[in-house]
């Protein structure tokens, strides 16, 4: 019988590597009222911002049970693995979708009566963390719904005070982008993992709120000790860089992040009022915007020494809007540490591992009726 499968040809390969073949596609999902869930976000929001906590476990229930409902799916005939695996938010006219998807994988020879593990890892994904000594175990998620403030009161006061950092509210912001971190840490703790790998951090706009989700994959590395048990080591590499730097004897250790949140206080005001005169670079608040930044990397250095790192890649930069001219700056990276006797079973990775997949279907029905690609012109519908 011919299978359906999510896996691409460069992925089938990769399998192929590791002793793999590709399974059926398999799907669960879970859903669920938006006005249900929209009236309690609405209700519990508050001035200061922060966990809403009834929303969160909501939504930990909802894609939890797309999860369950996607490893149970009937049709693994007798699949060790679903890699792949996506855990995502659809909202319907009126409702909201939870939904997994992922593909089914076999082992050459071996015909398994129950799942060994599941991944987010795609096919060549996984075959990067099999090959420098990864065991997946399961698939891993960590959220935290939040709020940011309701852009009046106690925000508005501190704009017309002050500028600079607002430290309680960057401690509030610390704290809940970490409780993210820490649940996906303990969810793999409870699976026996002593590393999270492949970690892809998203923030989703929800009813008036704001969801921080992290999704990678539990597993076990022999490199760890045993206090990583507990407190399993976290990354969010991709694991084609794991992959390189594992080949260059760096193990990740953890996850890690800064936050500070500032106000442009009065000095935005007058800023606006003089470049309504002038042109040119407003100094003061260029300043005040690198500061912003600086404090935000020196938290995360801060959390990378406590963690017992040689280094920190990979760095990223976000900056969110809160509202009355308050500024969230983030910064996120992975911590590393040089250990002797880490080594990949490859030497190179194959070409097929690292290469992107092209789109063969682009839907522009919408936007474009027709193109001179000589003159890179485009006609739009009326």
């Amino acid at each position: 019988m011919p299978i359906n499968t999510g896996f691409n040809g460069n992925e089938i390969f990769c399998l192929h590597k590791k002793g793999y073949s590709p399974g059926e596609l398999v799907i669960g999902n879970s859903v669920w009222s938006v006005g249900f869930l929209g009236g309690i976000g609405s209700a519990l929001k508050t001035i200061a911002g922060g966990e809403v906590t009834q929303i969160t476990e909501i939504i930990h229930e909802g894609r939890k049970s797309a999860l369950e409902r996607m490893e149970a799916w009937t049709g693994l005939h007798g699949a060790v693995g679903i890699t792949g695996v996506t855990n995502e938010l659809v909202i319907h006219s009126g409702n909201i979708e939870f939904l997994s998807i992922g593909s089914a994988v076999h082992r050459d020879g071996v015909n398994a009566t129950s799942l060994e593990f599941t991944s987010s890892a795609d096919g060549q994904e996984l075959y990067c963390q099999l090959d420098a000594g990864f065991k997946p175990m399961s698939f891993a998620f960590g959220n935290v719904a939040y709020s940011i403030g309701l852009g009046g009161g106690v925000m508005g006061s501190l704009r017309s005070l002050a500028k600079g950092e607002i430290k309680e509210f960057s401690d509030v912001f610390y704290h809940t982008r970490h409780l993210a971190l820490e649940r996906i840490q303990r969810e793999a703790a409870q699976k026996g993992a002593n590393c999270v790998v492949g970690i892809r951090t998203s923030i989703i706009k929800f009813q008036g709120l704001q969801e921080m989700v992290m999704l990678g994959t539990a597993s076990h590395h022999p490199a760890y000790g045993a206090e990583y048990l507990a407190r399993p080591a976290t990354s969010d590499m991709t694991c084609e860089e794991m992959w390189n730097m594992i080949h260059c004897g760096y193990m990740p250790l953890e996850l890690v992040m800064g936050v500070s949140v500032y106000s442009i206080g009065i000095a935005g005001g007058f800023s606006a009022f003089f470049k309504s005169f002038v042109k040119g670079e407003i100094s003061e608040l260029t300043h005040l915007v690198y500061d912003a930044r600086e404090n935000a990397l020196s938290k995360m250095m801060e959390h990378a020494i406590a963690a017992g790192a040689d280094d920190v890649i990979g760095i990223k930069t976000y900056v969110y809007s809160l509202g009355s001219g308050i500024i969230e700056f983030l910064a996120i990276g992975t911590a590393v540490k040089k250990m002797d006797g880490l080594k990949t079973e490859s030497d190179h990775l194959p070409p097929q591992a690292v290469m992107s997949d092209k789109d063969t279907f682009l839907n522009v029905a919408d936007t474009v009726i027709g193109s001179n690609l000589n003159q890179g012109q485009k006609f739009k519908s009326m």
